[in-house]
């Protein structure tokens, strides 16, 4: 599916092929990154499990270049969002915007009615992302991160 953004992007399931890319957009994204296992046991593991990434394609017919991705499960009516990361040069042009945005898709489609998400009390850029999108502060967990230990803010988005 061709997302519009300031570069031409598909978005589409995230592929065994596609797990190098992401485990090194993980490793440049993190303090303490998701193993290749985790990685694997979402892709291979788990019914519940969506997960998705984002193309930049530069030339029609070219090879595409993962630029993000998402990790999510979807719960009966809610959707949990694990894991979003984009690559650093792909950063604040619609990447994560258009991820969630189809993330939120998928989720009404399957019965969803709503997300949470935890988020570091120090990342303000996705805190800010995330309330341009509707989501809203609902609670604390304490030290919940590690490397360095920090709380958690969990915000909710009640109407996909």
């Amino acid at each position: 599916m061709a997302i519009e953004s300031r570069f031409l992007m598909t978005i589409d399931r995230m592929q065994p092929e596609d797990l190098d890319d992401v485990m090194a957009i993980e490793a440049r994204s993190f303090s303490t990154p998701w193993t290749e296992e985790m990685f694997k046991s979402e892709l291979w593991g788990k019914t519940l499990s969506e997960n998705l990434v984002a193309r930049a394609v530069s030339v029609p017919g070219a090879r595409t270049q993962v630029v993000g991705y998402t990790c999510l499960w979807i719960v009966g009516e809610e959707l949990h969002i694990n894991n979003i990361a984009i690559h650093p040069r792909y950063r604040r042009q619609g990447v994560a915007k258009s991820l969630l945005s189809f993330a939120f898709d998928l989720a009404k489609r399957r019965g969803a009615r709503k997300a949470l998400l935890e988020v570091r009390v120090s990342n303000t850029t996705a805190q800010a992302l995330y309330q341009r999108l509707g989501f809203r502060v609902v609670g604390r967990r304490h030290q919940y991160y590690t490397s360095p230990v920090e709380d958690a803010l969990v915000m909710a988005k009640d109407d996909l």
